[in-house]
C-alpha cells in the first residue's frame, strides 16, 4: 500500500505504525481521537504550506453573515496542482482504508463538496467555542464519523492559544479534557459523534508574531450506516458557551485580566444569543412566506376567532 498513489502523500512512518494508532484512537479520552505528527510526506506538507491561500481568497464571513477573522475556502482544486493532488489522494480507496487502519471505522466515503471542510485560516483574536459537528451529510443520508485536521503552521507556541480542545463535557468542565497545539504537520483524527465536544481557545500572538494566522486543513468522512446506539435525528453543529475560569469564585481579586475575560465570555453569549434570536426571526419570515404561510395564517386566525 505505501507504493500506491493514494498514500504517496502519508509519511511513510504513519503506516508503518497504523496499529499502534488505532489502539490509541479506540482508548482515547473524552473520546476517540488520536495525534500523529509529522502525518504528511515533508515535501507535501511543505508544498501545501507554500500554496496556501490568502486570507482574503476565502470565505471570511461569519455565522451571523458579517465579515470576521476566520476564512475557509472549500474548491480547494482551484488552487494548483499540489491542492489537486491532496483531493485526488483522499478520495482514493487506498487513503479511505488507511484511514480506517487508523481508527477501526470501515466504509468511510470522500466527501466532495468539502461542506464545512476545506481550508481553515484564523487571524488573532479568533476562537472557537465547544460544539458537536452536524451528524448527517447536508445533502446526502451519510453519517459523519472522521474529522481529520492537518496543521500547517511551522512557527507557533501553544502559549499563543489556538489549540484544540477536547471537553468530556462542557456544560460542566472549564477546561478542557485534553489540549493540542496547531504544529505544522500535526494531524489530529477523532470520531464525530454526539460526544465530541471540540473547541479551540483564543488566539493571542505576541506584538512580534501579529501577522501570523492559525492555518489547517479539515477533511470530514462519512459511512453509510453507524451503530444504531450512536445515532441521533439529525441536527446542525451545536454550540456550547464556555464556562467560568475555575480561579473565578469566591474571594478571588479580579485582576485586570479577569476583567477582560469575563467581558470577552459576555460577549461570546451574546453574541450566540443574538444568532438564536436571528436564525428565529429567519425560520419565522420562511414559514410566513408563499402559499403555505397563507394558509398557516388563515388557520391560526380561524383558531382565535372561534376558539371559543
Amino acid at each position: 500500500m505505501q507504493g500506491s498513489p493514494g498514500v504517496s502523500i502519508i509519511h511513510p512512518h504513519v503506516l508503518a505504525s497504523a496499529d499502534a494508532c488505532r489502539a490509541e484512537f479506540i482508548s482515547a479520552a473524552p473520546f476517540p481521537h488520536v495525534v500523529i505528527d509529522d502525518f504528511l510526506a515533508p515535501d507535501f506538507a511543505a508544498a501545501l504550506l507554500d500554496n496556501f491561500p490568502a486570507f482574503e481568497r476565502g470565505n471570511a464571513v461569519g455565522d451571523d453573515g458579517k465579515p470576521g477573522g476566520k476564512s475557509t475556502l472549500a474548491k480547494i482544486r482551484q488552487l494548483g496542482p499540489v491542492w489537486q493532488q491532496l483531493d485526488d489522494a483522499i478520495q482514493s480507496p487506498e487513503f479511505l482504508e488507511a484511514v480506517g487502519r487508523l481508527t477501526g471505522i470501515e466504509g468511510l466515503i470522500y466527501d466532495p463538496w468539502y461542506l464545512g471542510g476545506g481550508t481553515h485560516e484564523n487571524r488573532d483574536g479568533m476562537s472557537l467555542d465547544p460544539h458537536v459537528d452536524f451528524n448527517y451529510h447536508p445533502s446526502e443520508r451519510w453519517h459523519r464519523r472522521l474529522n481529520l485536521i492537518v496543521y500547517l503552521n511551522p512557527e507557533w507556541d501553544a502559549q499563543w492559544g489556538g489549540c484544540l480542545e477536547l471537553f468530556r463535557d462542557p456544560h460542566a468542565d472549564a477546561r478542557p479534557a485534553r489540549s493540542v497545539a496547531p504544529a505544522f504537520n500535526r494531524c489530529v483524527i477523532f470520531e464525530t459523534s454526539e460526544r465530541s465536544w471540540h473547541a479551540f481557545d483564543r488566539i493571542e500572538l505576541p506584538p512580534e508574531h501579529a501577522g501570523l494566522t492559525r492555518r489547517s486543513v479539515a477533511l470530514y468522512f462519512y459511512t453509510k450506516d453507524r451503530p444504531a446506539a450512536e445515532t441521533a435525528p439529525r441536527h446542525t453543529t451545536y454550540y456550547v458557551n464556555r464556562q467560568l475560569p475555575p480561579h473565578l469564585d469566591e474571594g478571588h481579586t479580579l485582576t485586570r485580566g479577569d476583567v477582560a475575560e469575563i467581558r470577552q465570555l459576555i460577549e461570546q453569549r451574546d453574541g450566540h444569543i443574538r444568532m438564536l434570536y436571528a436564525e428565529n426571526t429567519a425560520l419565522r419570515q420562511a414559514q410566513d412566506a408563499g402559499l403555505t404561510g397563507h394558509l398557516l395564517y388563515l388557520a391560526k386566525r380561524a383558531f382565535v376567532r372561534f376558539r371559543k
